[in-house]
C-alpha cells in the first residue's frame, strides 16, 4: 500500500471466518472500512488448511468495493502459521492489503512474519514491503513489549488490541467481552490497557483499533464500549456482526458539529496569525480563545472528518478592519 492507502480510515473493521464462503460474499457489499478474513479462533483447527484456499479464491474474486482486506493467521505457536503466509500470499498477495498477526508477545514475532513475508514477496514477483503487518496485543508479555513490538518492523502500521485472551492473561474475574469484571466498581479496568496501546501507537505513528464486544444483540452496549476507545482517541474497532458496522463508523467519526468547528478553527487561526490578520499568536473565535494548542486539536478532528468523507457546513469570515 502507499503512505495514503495506509492512512484509510479504519473505523470499523469485521471479523469474518475464512471458512465460510457465504459470510465472505456477504462482507464484500457491507460498509466496514476493512474486512479481516480469520483463520485463526474463527476456524476449527480441521478446518484451517481448506480455509485457507478459500481465502485465496475470495481476495482474487470481484465484488470487493473499496475495503481494507487482511487476513488473520494463525499465532507462531502453532503448526499453521508459515503455511497460512505461504499459501495465502503467493496466491493472494497482490490483492491484500495486511497481514493480521495474533497472540504478539515480542518483537521477534513480527520480525518472523516480515522476514517469511519478504521471501514470499519475492518469489511470487510482489512488492516487497507492501503488505503490512498489525500486531495483536493480548497477553501482559506482549503489553509490557508493546514499543519493541511496534518498532519491529516498518511494515506495523496499525496496534490491535485483543481483549478476551488479554483479560485471561491478568485472571481478570468477568466472562463478558468489554465489561467491567464483578466488584471494580468505580473508573474503566481497561483503562490502563487501552492507553497503552494508544500511546505506543501515536508514539511510533501508528494507528490503534479496540478489539471486539462479544453480545453482538445489545447495540446499546456496543455503543458504549466503543464511545469510551473513541472518546480516548482509538481509530475504529473490531464488529462481529453486520449490525455493529453504521454505529461503529458514526462512532469514530467527529460529530458534524465537532468538523464543522475545527475546520472553523484552523481557518481562523491561519488567518489571526498572517500578515493580513495581524500576525497574532492567540485570538478569540466567539467565546472561545484560540493559539497553537486549539489548532493541533482541530488537526486531529479535521483529519478523521476529512478521512471519513465529511464536508463542512460552515465557513470562516475574516472580520471587518
Amino acid at each position: 500500500m502507499t503512505s495514503v492507502e495506509r492512512d484509510r480510515p479504519r473505523r470499523s473493521v469485521l471479523a469474518v471466518p475464512g471458512s465460510s464462503a457465504k459470510m465472505i460474499e456477504k462482507a464484500k457489499t457491507l460498509p466496514a472500512d476493512a474486512i479481516f478474513l480469520d483463520l485463526e479462533d474463527a476456524v476449527a483447527a480441521i478446518a484451517k488448511v481448506e480455509a485457507r484456499g478459500r481465502i485465496v479464491e475470495a481476495l482474487n474474486s470481484d465484488g470487493w468495493g473499496e475495503q481494507i482486506k487482511v487476513v488473520r493467521v494463525n499465532d507462531w505457536t502453532t503448526p499453521w502459521t508459515h503455511g497460512d503466509v505461504i499459501e495465502v500470499v503467493s496466491g493472494a498477495g497482490a490483492n491484500l492489503d495486511a497481514i493480521l498477526l495474533p497472540k504478539v508477545e515480542t518483537a521477534s514475532h513480527v520480525q518472523a512474519l516480515d522476514l517469511l513475508l519478504t521471501q514470499v514477496e519475492k518469489l511470487a514477483g510482489l512488492p516487497v514491503g507492501a503488505i503490512d503487518i498489525e500486531p495483536q496485543i493480548e497477553s501482559a508479555r506482549s503489553l509490557r513489549n508493546i514499543d519493541a513490538i511496534a518498532t519491529a518492523s516498518p511494515r506495523v502500521r496499525t496496534l490491535v488490541f485483543g481483549p478476551a485472551d488479554l483479560m485471561a492473561s491478568v485472571n481478570m474475574r468477568t466472562l463478558v467481552v468489554g465489561e467491567q469484571p464483578e466488584g471494580y466498581d468505580t473508573g474503566d479496568a481497561y483503562h490502563h490497557i487501552l492507553m497503552t496501546i494508544l500511546l505506543a501507537a501515536r508514539t511510533h505513528g501508528l494507528q490503534a483499533i479496540d478489539g471486539p464486544y462479544l453480545q453482538i444483540r445489545d447495540l446499546d452496549a456496543f455503543r458504549r464500549a466503543a464511545g469510551r476507545t473513541a472518546g480516548l482517541g482509538f481509530d475504529g474497532k473490531w464488529v462481529l456482526h453486520p449490525t455493529q458496522i453504521d454505529a461503529a463508523n458514526e462512532i469514530f467519526s467527529p460529530r458534524p458539529s465537532d468538523f464543522d468547528k475545527a475546520e472553523m478553527i484552523l481557518d481562523a487561526y491561519e488567518f489571526h496569525t498572517s500578515a493580513a490578520g495581524g500576525g497574532r499568536g492567540a485570538v478569540m473565535l466567539g467565546d472561545e480563545m484560540i493559539d497553537e494548542a486549539s489548532r493541533k486539536m482541530a488537526l486531529v478532528v479535521s483529519a478523521k472528518g476529512r478521512a471519513a468523507g465529511m464536508t463542512r457546513t460552515t465557513s470562516f469570515t475574516p472580520p471587518a478592519t
